[in-house]
């Protein structure tokens, strides 16, 4: 098998499923020719439309700085190359595969914001979710809180819904401990690496009124479309963790 090194391919560098491997920061010859056609021909579309174009025009064209790649396929299950992804994303697979849930799963480039979210969104037809990691002051206390993404999160609101003092967010050294997680990849299944629960789960209500529910399995470069019910039922009680819900305003 090829092996190819982005830092010699620049373009790839936010490619999705390039963050494990044999060898870290390759990807494979088959993942090389699906991104080197993506790139070369969204460059040439984007060449062709601004000769037609005056620069005004041209310009407002561009790639937006929040458009990710996306695999438009829509998978079932596990991926193919389950062995070649990260431990923390191989273990939240088993466990769905281990309570025998159905999921659907799109693989893309990292998704860092919920801008760049909203194809995702619309390819796996459910709301975006937002995922905020939240500590006390004495960072004694750590919350994940799940909203709608396009709803406002009011710190002064939530913290006294809480019955605590000003919450902030808590830092990533935390949140890699606690959840085996990095900025960008907040998901309600990292709480699968928290076994003495640290954490505590809060849900919005309107997040409880969806028929599914959209995270991704650890890592930002693939999201997972999961029957609320599902996570409620199975999940939580699997890895021992319940959930507060709390009424937000828009």
């Amino acid at each position: 098998m090829a092996w190819y090194n982005r830092r010699t391919y620049p373009f790839f560098h936010d490619s999705a499923l390039i963050t494990s491997g044999p060898v870290t920061g390759y990807i494979t010859n088959t993942e090389f020719k699906l991104r080197y056609n993506h790139t070369n021909n969204r460059k040439r579309q984007q060449t062709k439309r601004s000769k037609n174009m005056n620069p005004s025009a041209a310009a407002h064209q561009a790639v937006s700085p929040n458009e990710i790649y996306i695999d438009q396929t829509l998978y079932t299950g596990r991926p193919d190359n389950f062995t070649l992804r990260l431990p923390k994303e191989q273990r939240v697979y088993t466990l769905l595969d281990s309570l025998g849930l159905s999921y659907t799963r799109i693989d893309h480039a990292p998704t860092e914001t919920i801008e760049s979210c909203h194809e995702v969104e619309r390819l796996l037809d459910i709301r975006i979710c937002k995922n905020l990691f939240l500590c006390n002051a004495q960072k004694t206390s750590f919350y994940l809180l799940m909203m709608p993404g396009d709803k406002k999160f009011r710190t002064a609101v939530f913290s006294k819904k809480m019955g605590c003092s000003r919450l902030s967010f808590a830092d990533a050294a935390h949140m890699e401990e606690y959840l085996d997680i990095t900025p960008g990849s907040v998901s309600v299944l990292g709480l699968m690496n928290d076994p003495e629960n640290h954490v505590r789960l809060v849900i919005d209500e309107d997040i409880l009124k969806d028929e599914y529910i959209g995270c991704h399995p650890c890592i930002n470069t693939s999201s997972l479309k999961i029957k609320k019910d599902d996570l409620i039922g199975r999940i939580l009680p699997a890895i021992h963790h319940e959930y507060t819900p709390v009424e937000l305003d828009w």
